[in-house]
């Protein structure tokens, strides 16, 4: 299947302003984008890219008074198939782990372990190790915590919403990658798009996703606690630690959002 892809955000701003967005398709799907992904800002300024330490593609520009809008499509090959399902991956020791892996088993901005460790080996210290473990993790989350998008608020960490139990998607992964963590699992922060594909339409406006990834047996594999089964056309934008690595767009300065608009469809068969 194909599936186009694209976002429009505006930003005003009183004064010129340095950002850095993060909106480009993730180097892992390059191969699957037919012709070139585009983006471009309104007004005409210069955007240099480069990649991060997590190797995501990221834009620098600078904002003019007044404020920019940002605008990207795309059109990328997708299986159609779902998230891949591996009940025989196995968690690996961690004196076992590649030295790059023992990052994502460390507290973060948003995820501390310190807090949850042993709430969550109280929870599933008796579950078994691997990909049992991961799904009893994401299946506890998704029932634990009240999605709506009420609850979504910039400081919200992992211990916020196991207290609260509410919040949006990135709250979901945030709780269950740290869970993973506590429990020596590897895990991670992923953003980008997720379209209506093989399911009811949402009512609410498109918005970008976040869920995460697990280590097992030595390959990242995808789950998504919010809605607790594998998704078709998950088309990922970038990774880290937790959502503080993959912001969409940061200002050196004051700008306020005055428009948001993200599209994710499959196209139809010619």
């Amino acid at each position: 299947m194909e599936i186009k892809v694209g976002f429009e955000i505006a930003y005003a701003a009183a004064q010129s302003t340095p950002m850095v967005m993060m909106l480009s398709i993730h180097p892992s799907r390059f191969q699957d984008i037919v012709g070139t992904e585009t983006i471009i800002a309104e007004p005409n300024v210069p955007i240099g890219f480069y990649r991060d330490s997590f190797g995501n593609v990221c834009g620098r520009l600078v904002a003019p008074a007044g404020g920019v809008t940002l605008r990207g499509h795309a059109l990328v090959r997708d299986s159609g198939l779902p998230d891949v399902v591996n009940p025989d991956a196995q968690q690996i020791a961690i004196e076992q782990l590649p030295d790059e892996m023992l990052l994502y088993l460390m507290p973060s901005r948003y995820c501390e372990t310190d807090k949850l460790t042993d709430i969550a080996w109280s929870l599933f210290g008796n579950t078994p190790p691997g990909w049992a473990r991961v799904q009893a993790i994401v299946a506890f989350v998704h029932h634990h915590v009240t999605f709506g998008y009420q609850h979504a608020h910039h400081m919200k960490s992992a211990h916020d919403v196991y207290e609260s139990r509410t919040g949006v998607c990135r709250d979901f992964a945030h709780l269950a990658l740290t869970f993973c963590r506590c429990m020596g699992i590897p895990a991670r922060y992923c953003t980008g798009y997720m379209g209506d594909i093989g399911v009811p339409p949402d009512p609410a406006p498109m918005d970008f996703s976040g869920w995460f990834q697990a280590y097992l047996s030595g390959a990242w594999y995808t789950f998504d606690a919010r809605h607790n089964l594998p998704r078709i056309g998950r088309i990922l934008m970038a990774t880290g630690r937790d959502a503080a690595d993959v912001a969409l767009t940061t200002s050196f300065g004051r700008m306020t959002l005055a428009k948001f608009i993200v599209i994710s469809e499959e196209v139809a068969a010619a």
